[in-house]
């Protein structure tokens, strides 16, 4: 006995020495980053900004034309090149963000036209042949070995000469374009309520009143209005389709499916491990999902769930009203992550000095919210549209959780290395909801009306793997069958929402809205295929925040330290250095949706 407590108590003592040690690491590591944006070029003049094709080129015909004869020339030759692409990459990055800020100023939207039209397809053939130039050298194939941080550079680099075709240039063009369109149609979408002009998002607002007659109102406003909109986005859809599949075709592949897969860099899973997954959200998280709506339904008093009661506070009260102004809630935001770690909330804190965050919704923004790495600067933009709802204090919880991960790959020696894997970009972010629900005190001051706002975000990680499962087998469809007609799409969406949905929602008199609900989802126009990734990450979210619950400072010190990693190291283990493992399995899914659902029910009022 004497013997065992020894070995446990020191066990103990060198386990606090550990969180002691790495804690301290950070904090170093952390205070680092948190500086204004600053220039630091050894290849490309300071006062140098690209405005044209013709001011940019000279510096890819100088790397092309440069010699490499040694170990020492190659790690330059890849500095240069890096510098370089940190340029290019802000600059495409701030025409993106001016351009969805105001998506109406024609100004902003002709500097966007302008890079993706002029300046990036020229780009594309030089990029192709740099890349070329590297593989063929001799000193590449001991690179990953010299440092083998670089290990996802080779392989990535190997699938984008892969890929490149010159024919596809300026397709990939007119597919940017394309998705520019659909943002711009979703800027304009207004709807008119009590003689006042309201974005989707502001109106979203009365979607949560407990007037049940107030919501049907304001539902039918914004049902009747994406209506107007519906043969717009199947055709834009349509040319989309019809374009990525011969970007996929042009490239050697049979399918875009296949292209989209090689693309996204998806070196630790298949297709196949997603329509796996998606039986195990139908066998696990669909329950889950009933069961809430059973208790919506009970909680409520109503017969049955129809789709403008699926956003009212089931815990009474007035709805959730955690701020007012955007200036208030990034306030709020700051003292959050401050809560959870003084560090991240001066991170946020520093955005905001530097006019790096646009948060309120108004009329003429793009939809949706977004954290832009600013690749040359180092320190992040976000975007969103915030009306005061609960949603928006998630979605900057969110997207604060992606800065707080371009914050700590500041420093990486090269962009490849900061430039991570969608499941890993969004368990920076996913996490970030879930640690910060102990810090819901910010928001809200009232123990009950915090609780119940703590209730709501649970349920929410809980039953968003059924519309994830519904979105990404949609996809799957629609590129593996390229050629179809509108009604089969639509029969299609029916048939994969319901089997994920199930009768949760009755959609009685409305199924033709329901039946397209998936326009309402950006990933589908812009970024396709990116969207399975919020349900991996959400797995691996709780399994962080699991692990927080029983020890707050390992965990949030394993969570900052895999983020440091950036994609210097495989998938499977950034996530073991966050402290959970890569695992979308039925009984992995239903481990910490077990866990999940006896958090809920801990919240007690």
């Amino acid at each position: 006995m004497v013997h065992a407590f020894f070995y446990l108590k020191l066990r103990k003592t060198f386990r606090n020495y550990y969180i002691l040690l790495i804690t301290f690491h950070l904090r170093m590591n952390l205070q680092s980053v948190i500086t204004a944006p600053s220039k630091n070029r050894t290849f490309v003049p300071m006062d140098y900004s690209i405005e044209t094709w013709e001011g940019l080129k000279p510096y890819f015909e100088h790397l092309l034309e440069y010699e490499i004869n040694s170990q020492a020339s190659f790690d330059f030759f890849l500095q240069n090149i890096d510098e370089l692409m940190a340029i290019i990459y802000e600059e495409s990055a701030w025409r993106y963000i001016r351009m969805t800020c105001d998506t109406q100023n024609a100004e902003k939207l002709q500097r966007f036209q302008q890079f993706v039209q002029e300046i990036q397809p020229e780009i594309a053939p030089y990029a192709d042949k740099i890349n070329r130039k590297i593989y063929e050298s001799p000193f590449f194939v001991e690179l990953s070995e010299r440092k083998p941080e670089f290990k996802n550079f080779c392989r990535g680099l190997k699938g984008e000469i892969e890929l490149f075709r010159n024919e596809n240039i300026p397709i990939i063009s007119e597919i940017q374009m394309l998705s520019q369109q659909y943002q711009a149609a979703i800027g304009k979408q207004t709807v008119e309520n009590e003689g006042k002009e309201l974005t989707l998002p502001q109106a979203a607002k009365f979607l949560e009143s407990h007037d049940r007659t107030v919501r049907e109102a304001i539902w039918h406003k914004v049902a009747d209005r994406r209506k107007l909109d519906w043969a717009s986005f199947d055709e834009i859809l349509d040319k989309l389709i019809a374009l990525r599949t011969q970007v996929a075709h042009n490239a050697g592949y049979t399918s875009y499916t296949d292209y989209r897969y090689a693309e996204l860099k998806r070196f630790d899973y298949n297709r196949e491990d997603c329509a796996r997954f998606w039986d195990a959200v139908e066998k696990v998280a669909k329950p889950i999902s009933l069961k809430f709506a059973a208790e919506r339904k009970e909680r409520l008093g109503i017969d049955s769930i129809k789709p403008w009661d699926v956003s009212t506070d089931i815990f009474g009260g007035e709805p959730l009203r955690p701020f007012e102004t955007g200036e208030e809630l990034i306030e709020k935001s700051v003292a959050v992550l401050k809560n959870v770690k003084p560090e991240l909330g001066e991170m946020l804190a520093l955005m905001a000095k530097l006019g790096f965050l646009d948060v309120e919704s108004r009329v003429g923004k793009a939809p949706g919210g977004y954290n832009y790495p600013l690749a040359e600067s180092g320190v992040p933009f976000i975007f969103m549209n915030a009306a005061g709802a609960q949603n928006d204090v998630i979605t900057m919880l969110h997207e604060s959780g992606h800065a707080v991960h371009s914050f700590v790959t500041r420093n990486l020696a090269n962009q490849s290395l900061k430039e991570t894997p969608s499941e890993v970009a969004e368990l920076a972010s996913m996490a970030m909801e879930l640690i910060t629900l102990d810090s819901y005190a910010v928001f809200y001051p009232d123990e009950n009306t915090r609780k119940r706002a703590q209730k709501e975000q649970i349920m929410r990680s809980m039953t968003l793997f059924s519309w994830v499962a519904t979105i990404d087998a949609f996809q799957h469809w629609i590129y593996d069958n390229p050629i179809h007609t509108h009604s089969e799409r639509t029969e299609m969406w029916k048939e994969l929402y319901l089997r994920f949905h199930g009768d949760e929602l009755d959609w009685t008199g409305f199924e033709d809205t329901r039946d397209r609900l998936w326009m309402k989802q950006l990933h589908v126009f812009e970024l396709p295929f990116y969207y399975i990734e919020y349900a991996f990450a959400q797995i691996g979210a709780m399994g962080v925040w699991r692990n927080y619950t029983q020890n707050p400072t390992l965990a949030l010190n394993q969570y900052l330290s895999a983020l440091q990693l950036g994609y210097t190291r495989t998938t499977p283990e950034i996530y073991e250095t966050a402290g959970i493992s890569f695992d979308f399995s039925e009984k992995y899914l239903t481990d910490l949706l077990g866990f999940a659902y006896q958090e809920y029910e801990k919240i007690v009022f």
